[in-house]
């Protein structure tokens, strides 16, 4: 299968930088992205770390490993390099950075997962969230005592329980599951989900005969015209025969 994809991030409405990185390389089939945490540089340089860390990882073609070995040793190298650097550096002491990570390996996708960003699928015009987030309101939403709505007006919606660099060690959700011709991903950070629906996404998905990166840049518009509130990064990956 081929791989096609767009990539747009924004700083938004309300703030001055912007502290989300990425990666999108249809060659080697990396995606990710990174909301960095800590004050305008620190979370910029935490979320360029775990960014950085994860493509040296990926990147090297070491096909002794399983996919979702590597992508765990991926985000234990993230992790190691956050924290190492916010505990030398006192103007970095705190950081960190969520990482969703979307790698293609054969016939198969697999996910890592650390923090609130997402990663989506598009399949026959249905959108389901891959990821679960790490956040205090996810569990309230899994309870069914919150509508998935609702986490978005939260008061502690941006209080997550797991994240790169904030801890000696961490663990990453993983998945992976059959890719298909036709799928359309999308990897975001929360500036785009706290302020569009995931049926709004679907329907921007859905409603527009358009290539990845004009879909990218519809996603991110319609976040800053609902009001911008945060850094927004929005990528989308479709899978061509």
């Amino acid at each position: 299968m081929r791989i096609e994809c767009g990539v747009r991030s924004d700083p938004g409405k309300i703030r001055a930088s912007n502290e989300d990185s990425y990666i999108a390389n249809p060659k080697s089939a990396i995606f990710l992205v990174a909301d960095g945490m800590g004050g305008h540089a620190a979370g910029e340089i935490a979320s360029q770390l775990a960014a950085s860390a994860v493509e040296e990882v990926l990147s090297g073609g070491d096909s002794e490993f399983p996919p979702q070995e590597l992508l765990q040793f991926a985000v234990q190298k993230a992790n190691a390099d956050v924290f190492e650097t916010q505990r030398v550096r006192p103007e970095c002491r705190g950081m960190g950075s969520t990482l969703t990570v979307l790698v293609f390996r054969g016939n198969q996708y697999h996910v890592a997962q650390v923090g609130d960003s997402r990663a989506y699928l598009l399949r026959s015009g249905i959108l389901n969230q891959l990821t679960q987030d790490h956040s205090l309101v996810w569990p309230l939403y899994k309870s069914a005592i919150i509508s998935k709505e609702d986490i978005a007006r939260h008061p502690q919606k941006n209080l997550i329980t797991r994240s790169i660099g904030t801890q000696p060690q961490v663990e990453a959700d993983l998945q992976a599951g059959d890719a298909l011709a036709g799928d359309v991903y999308v990897l975001c950070s929360d500036g785009l989900t706290d302020v569009l629906s995931d049926q709004e996404i679907q329907n921007l998905l859905t409603g527009n005969n358009r290539n990845p990166q004009e879909l990218s840049a519809m996603l991110v518009d319609a976040a800053n015209a609902g009001g911008g509130p945060d850094n927004i990064t929005a990528i989308v990956i479709r899978l061509l025969p």
